[in-house]
């Protein structure tokens, strides 16, 4: 991932929300985006669904809370909800602003967890499990 260019990072994330049950996600793809790098909604079922917004960064490092709050301003009167994804982590600051009282949450995603995310959506890896048989005697022994 830390080899993407900075639009294809935002392409990974969008189809990572779409392969997870997003609806409707766009990536904005344009300089001066406010700090929004795309959107979507996250239909819950019938009668619940949230608009979300999303942040995608390239860090190599921790991403910080300032960046947070920035974020944050961001989502002002245009959603129910945010989501921070990264190439590098998140600092003990930067997750304590992601919730803090009063204010709305933002889900924070770092590379770690977007490694699990891959994994189990089965996105960009092969897996490579091999099964073993053990031989049970007792079974055939019957046959004999």
């Amino acid at each position: 991932m830390k080899n993407l260019s900075p639009q294809g990072f935002e392409k990974l994330c969008q189809l990572i929300l779409r392969s997870s049950g997003f609806e409707e996600v766009k990536v904005t793809g344009r300089t001066g985006d406010g700090g929004i790098d795309g959107h979507g909604v996250l239909r819950v079922n019938d009668f619940v669904s949230f608009s979300v917004i999303f942040q995608c960064k390239k860090y190599a490092t921790s991403v910080g809370s300032p960046e947070i709050r920035n974020f944050r301003g961001a989502m002002v009167g245009r959603t129910d909800k945010g989501i921070f994804l990264t190439t590098g982590t998140f600092t003990q600051e930067a997750k304590r602003e992601a919730v803090r009282d009063g204010v709305p949450p933002i889900e924070l995603v770092d590379s770690s967890t977007l490694i699990s995310i891959l994994e189990k959506l089965e996105l960009g890896v092969i897996a490579e499990t091999k099964i073993v048989y053990t031989i049970d005697e007792e079974f055939f022994k019957s046959y004999k």
